[in-house]
C-alpha cells in the first residue's frame, strides 16, 4: 500500500508534529466537494449488510474515527470521505485551552499502540461552534464533550452544559467523556452520584433545547474508561440506562502498562498518559460483552479499542458492539483502514451466511 512507504518517514517526525502534517496535508488535498467525491468513490464501503441503525441514526457502515483526531471540528468532512461511517470531533470543552505541555503523544511500535497525554487542547466550544455554523456537514457527525480544566469539579455540570448548549443542534449524537486520564480529578466524575447528576442534568437540557426547536433530543451516549472494574462498568451503565443516555462507547485509553513489550525504562520516560491501540483490545472486548450481558441489548455499544482490522471489528461486534470506532489503527493502518475492515466485515458476512451485521451483534454472549 502507498501509505506503507510513507509510514516510515512520518514516523520518524515527532509524533504531533506527524499528526499536524498529515492532517495538513489531507485538508488541503480534500478542500474541494469534488476531491471528497473522489475520495468517497475510492474509499467507501456501501453495502446494505453494513448500514446500521442505531440510537435513531442510520450510519452507512459500522466504522467509525474515534473523538481525539480531529478535536477541534478542522477536518471531519475530508476524514469522512476516506469512507468512515461517522466522524466523532473533540473532545470539545467549555472553554478553549491549550492542553498538557509538549511533547505529550508518544508511540510504541512493538506494542501497536500510543500514549497521549494531550489534556483536552481544542479552541473551546464557542469556537467550534462557530466553525460548525459555516460548514456544511458531510458526515454523520459526533461531539465529544469534556471538562475545562479550569472549571473546579465540583461545577462541572455547569461547564458540561455549556457545551451541550453551544454544539447539540450540530451534532448527530454527542458523547459525555468523564473518561480520559488527562485532566485532573476527570474520571471521579464516574462515581455513581456526580455521574447520576451529570447525566440527568445533560439529559433535561438536552429535552429543553430539542423542545425549543421542535424536534428530537440528540441522542448522548457515555464514554467509559477500561480500567473500571466490572461492578463499576454495571454500576456506570446502570445510570446510564436509568438517566436515559442513548447508548455506551467503551472504552477510552487505559493507564495500565501491564503486558507491554516497550520496554518499562522507555514508558517510564515517555511519562504519564492513556495508552490506546492494541494492548487495550482485550479489555475493551470484555467491557462489551459485560454491558452486553447486563443490558442483554437494550443499550447500542460503540467497541473501541486495538480495532486494526477486520478481524479485530468482528469480534467487536461478535461481543456485542453494533458499531466500532478507530483511532489508533488509523495511525498505524493509514487511511484505507475503514475500506478494508467494511470489506472484511462483508467477507466474514458472506462467509457466516447472515444478512446483515445486526445478526452477529452480541453472538459471541448469547
Amino acid at each position: 500500500m502507498l501509505y506503507d512507504a510513507f509510514r516510515p518517514l512520518l514516523f520518524s517526525l515527532d509524533p504531533e508534529q506527524a499528526h499536524h502534517a498529515g492532517t495538513g496535508a489531507l485538508n488541503a488535498a480534500l478542500a474541494a466537494a469534488p476531491a471528497r467525491a473522489l475520495a468517497r468513490a475510492v474509499y467507501d464501503v456501501r453495502h446494505p449488510a453494513l448500514a446500521t441503525e442505531a440510537f435513531g441514526i442510520r450510519f452507512p457502515n459500522p466504522v467509525g474515527l474515534a473523538a481525539g483526531f480531529d478535536k477541534s471540528g478542522a477536518s471531519f468532512n475530508a476524514l469522512g470521505a476516506l469512507g468512515f461511517g461517522s466522524v466523532e470531533i473533540g473532545t470539545v470543552t467549555a472553554l478553549g485551552q491549550p492542553g498538557n505541555p509538549a511533547p505529550r503523544l508518544f508511540r510504541l511500535p512493538p506494542d501497536g499502540a500510543l500514549l497521549n497525554r494531550m489534556g483536552f487542547n481544542n479552541p473551546g466550544a464557542e469556537a467550534v461552534a462557530a466553525r460548525l455554523r459555516r460548514t456544511r456537514i458531510e458526515p454523520v457527525l459526533g461531539i465529544n464533550l469534556g471538562k475545562s480544566k479550569a472549571t473546579p469539579l465540583e461545577e462541572a455540570a455547569g461547564d458540561y452544559l455549556r457545551s451541550l448548549e453551544l454544539l447539540e443542534a450540530f451534532a448527530a449524537y454527542l458523547v459525555v467523556n468523564v473518561s480520559s486520564p488527562n485532566t485532573p480529578g476527570l474520571r471521579q466524575l464516574q462515581d455513581a452520584a456526580p455521574l447520576r447528576a451529570l447525566l440527568h442534568a445533560l439529559r433535561a437540557r438536552g429535552a429543553e433545547l430539542a423542545a425549543a426547536r421542535g424536534g428530537l433530543p440528540r441522542p448522548i451516549l457515555l464514554k467509559i474508561a477500561p480500567d473500571l472494574t466490572d461492578a463499576q462498568v454495571e454500576e456506570a451503565v446502570g445510570i446510564a440506562r436509568e438517566e436515559g443516555m442513548a447508548g455506551i462507547i467503551a472504552t477510552n485509553t487505559t493507564v495500565s502498562r501491564d503486558g507491554l513489550r516497550t520496554p518499562a525504562a522507555e514508558v517510564e520516560r515517555m511519562g504519564m498518559g492513556g495508552i490506546s491501540g492494541a494492548p487495550v483490545r482485550r479489555r475493551a472486548l470484555e467491557v462489551v460483552a459485560r454491558i452486553r450481558r447486563t443490558t442483554g441489548g437494550a443499550l447500542p455499544i460503540i467497541g473501541v479499542g486495538g480495532i486494526f482490522s477486520a478481524d479485530d471489528a468482528w469480534r467487536m461486534v461478535r461481543a456485542g458492539a453494533s458499531l466500532v470506532q478507530v483511532w489508533t489503527g488509523f495511525i498505524y493502518q493509514g487511511p484505507s483502514i475503514a475500506r478494508d475492515i467494511n470489506r472484511g466485515l462483508l467477507a466474514r458476512l458472506r462467509a457466516e451466511g447472515a444478512a446483515h451485521l445486526s445478526d452477529v451483534v452480541g453472538m459471541d454472549v448469547r
